[in-house]
């Protein structure tokens, strides 16, 4: 009874789909005591597999995976296994994502530049129940909570033009291109550029998700 919880190694799960970066992450962390790497994954589903089966203390998860999206990810495993911190780990200071990630429950937002000191210290901090964001994803995120508080932003939607939100309707209707270019009387080729610009601002990554973005923002025309 004597033995304290702090002094088991923390048990992580590395998800990353480019295998070089993920064994890099094992191997350092390996290197550490304080840490096991219990399993590793590539995609959303091995993500969310190996969580269940393993009940790591910590992930450590990409944002973008070739499924899905690691934010995803993070929130079925928060739902699951609310004893289990999240860790996104990215190239890209993204403030839609980082807010996404925070609602989805994730304990910290880093980007893959973090020198690897930084990031041990990230890791034994979350093992301790602590929060952080990475410093040049902070401001960012501080300012769009501030504009969000002072009701000066509105929501994603702002971001589309009429002719995108038509788009987003159609797409999350399930239509094809060919089927949208038709009905909005553009060409194939120009209604897949708006597509991939409508999922880029809505920080969106498949076609899929669409539907339930329209639903849940009930956009006009979407019968909610």
């Amino acid at each position: 009874m004597s033995e304290q919880p702090e002094t088991r190694p923390l048990r992580l799960l590395v998800v990353d789909d480019h295998e070089v970066v993920r064994q890099g992450l094992v191997s350092l962390l390996e290197r550490r005591e304080r840490f096991q790497v219990v399993a590793e994954a590539a995609t959303v589903e091995e993500a969310i597999e190996g969580a269940r089966r393993h009940r790591p203390d910590i992930v450590v998860m990409d944002v973008r995976l070739p499924d899905g999206s690691g934010i995803e990810a993070c929130r079925e495993i928060r739902s699951e296994l609310p004893g289990t911190r999240v860790i996104m780990l990215t190239s890209y200071p993204d403030e839609e994502a980082v807010l996404s990630a925070i609602i989805a429950g994730a304990s910290g937002y880093l980007l893959k530049q973090i020198r690897s000191r930084d990031l041990i210290a990230a890791l034994e901090a979350v093992g301790r129940g602590e929060s952080l964001l990475d410093p040049a994803v902070t401001e960012k995120v501080l300012e769009r909570v501030r504009r969000i508080a002072s009701g000066t932003y509105t929501d994603e939607l702002a971001q589309l033009t009429a002719q995108e939100q038509k788009i987003l309707q159609l797409v999350a209707e399930g239509k094809t291109n060919k089927e949208i270019a038709s009905e909005v009387f553009l060409s194939d080729k120009t209604v897949k550029n708006y597509v991939s610009s409508i999922l880029s601002k809505l920080n969106l990554q498949r076609r899929a998700q669409a539907a339930a973005f329209v639903a849940k923002h009930r956009l006009p025309g979407s019968g909610t």
